[in-house]
């Protein structure tokens, strides 16, 4: 089995330990937490290669690569093989391909060529030289991988003048290398699920799974095993067919496509417009899509082709098709049913009812800006039209009990009303105004209007006019007025009083206070 490739910090750490420290293997190894042979391996190449700590410290990644890795390519081998390098390493980008069935293809056209175990170990060698160690793991249309670039862009408004820095969104294809990118206002989950939209309205397709980092709009919390995805990216994900698979925490590795070309797009995007000022969002984001189809269109010398070439050529027919209508944004909460078989959404100020049989349970709300669902145990129960009225209620989920009569609305019950007496509509009125359930209303109203049965329709007008003076319009007050026949004492009352204050030898009169 081969040994694991050592970084190279590592190589240059262990170089400057063991020689310039006189360290032994044991501390050496020990100090970089690796095995003694590992350590061993590494050490007699660079002695083989003639590489000290001072003649590496300074060389860049690149350069230190190319030592450590360098073979004379005399071999004849060699020389066809390297030729095929760029071939190979666009090929294994494709679905199902791997490194056997390459070196069948190679090996049935070049008789000498190197085994299985040799072709394998310079494929390898040559990508850490192009620095290309995870391209071969980027099947097409297996994953996009998503992030936010860590610096952001300004945009300064032409009125004011006044500066705002927004953010940029990066996505890149895995096979292909494609690269898009978008600028945004915020991280937050609006923005970062609209610019995976239109990421994959660029691309024209849908991978198998989406890639982001454990940031909150896609991750509610983080775990290297089961993370749990923020509900409104998954919805979107279901929407589109395609799996979240968030990078693990304090794992660069499972992002370092996109980090990459996060560097991309700052030498190739951010560099060329950085003497350019946008004073809005619309038109940064046109100028940001004319570079990238320069970046996108531009040849890589490692694959001799560029990113649209090779996304064309590769990845293109592996993506699924977008879905016929654009994703809805959609916003969820979990709520407990109300004893009255209604709940609460707060951003409405509206209740709204489920099914009677649900009452004291937990259901799950999801809604958009203009509907509202309903689940239970994922099942929808419930559509309601957002309402900016107090209640939204359902016929169909209230108890037997609680139904309303089909002609029961305010029309009707002010139809019979006004036939009955002009303080019997006024009092009906006033109860159909009353800020409550319209069940609770409607109550109220045929219970009145049952009093007219009893007692007669002027009897009750007489006893609603004295209910409305009381400002107590009730069924219990209608009716304890109308049981103790004081309908009439309001007038005999006041008729009473006025005579006596006239009448009475204490009253002082106007008079007295001139």
């Amino acid at each position: 089995m081969a040994r694991r490739r050592l970084p190279l910090k590592r190589i240059r750490e262990a170089l400057r330990l063991h020689q310039d420290c006189n360290m032994s293997l044991r501390k050496t190894a020990n100090a970089l937490s690796i095995s003694r042979p590992a350590l061993t391996e590494y050490l007699k190449k660079c002695a083989m290669h003639k590489l000290t700590y001072e003649n590496i410290k300074n060389l860049s990644d690149e350069k230190l690569l190319e030592l450590f890795f360098s073979e004379k390519a005399t071999d004849p081998r060699m020389i066809v093989l390297e030729k095929l390098f760029p071939y190979i390493a666009k090929e294994l980008g494709r679905v199902g391909m791997t490194r056997a069935l390459l070196w069948e293809e190679y090996i049935a056209e070049y008789r000498d060529g190197y085994q299985y175990s040799q072709f394998c170990y310079h494929l390898q060698q040559w990508l850490d030289v192009q620095e290309l160690s995870m391209r071969i793991e980027h099947k097409a249309g297996d994953k996009l991988y998503v992030d936010f670039a860590g610096k952001k862009i300004q945009l300064v408004n032409a009125k004011t003048g006044e500066i705002t820095s927004v953010e940029v969104f990066v996505a890149t294809l895995g096979a292909s290398k494609r690269i898009y990118a978008e600028a945004v206002l915020s991280q937050k989950k609006h923005d970062f699920i609209a610019a995976t939209q239109n990421t994959l309205e660029y691309i024209g397709g849908v991978p198998q799974a989406i890639v982001p980092d454990c940031l909150k709009s896609a991750v509610t919390k983080g775990d290297r095993y089961e993370p749990d995805i923020n509900p409104e990216y998954q919805d979107f994900a279901s929407h589109y067919n395609t799996t979240i698979l968030p990078a693990r925490p304090y794992k660069p590795q499972d992002k370092s496509l996109v980090e990459g070309s996060v560097k991309i797009v700052y030498n190739r995007v951010y560099a060329p417009l950085r003497n350019r000022v946008f004073n809005s969002l619309e038109e940064l984001n046109y100028a940001i899509r004319e570079q990238l189809e320069l970046l996108n269109n531009r040849t890589m010398k490692t694959y001799q082709r560029s990113r649209s070439e090779l996304f064309n050529e590769i990845e293109k027919n592996t993506l699924q098709e977008l879905p016929i209508e654009r994703y809805t944004p959609r916003s969820f909460k979990r709520l407990k049913v109300k004893p009255n078989y209604h709940v609460y959404l707060s951003e409405d100020r509206c209740n709204y009812s489920v099914p009677h049989q649900y009452r004291g349970k937990q259901v799950e709300l999801r809604y958009t800006f203009k509907t509202l669902e309903i689940y239970s145990n994922n099942e929808r129960i419930a559509l309601h039209k957002r309402s900016s009225n107090e209640y939204s209620t359902i016929r169909s989920h209230m108890p037997a009990s609680h139904v309303f009569y089909e002609e029961w609305s305010d029309i009707t019950f002010l139809g019979k009303a006004e036939k009955l007496g002009v303080n019997i509509y006024q009092a009906i009125k006033i109860v159909l105004k009353r800020n409550v359930h319209p069940e609770q209303n409607y109550k109220v109203c045929a219970g009145i209007l049952k009093l007219a049965k009893e007692y007669g329709p002027p009897r009750l007008d007489k006893a609603c006019r004295r209910a409305i003076l009381l400002d107590s319009v009730s069924v219990k007050r209608i009716r304890n007025i109308l049981a103790n026949k004081a309908e009439e004492l309001y007038e005999d009352n006041k008729s009473r009083q006025h005579s006596i204050l006239e009448d009475h030898s204490n009253i002082r009169g106007p008079q007295y206070y001139q």
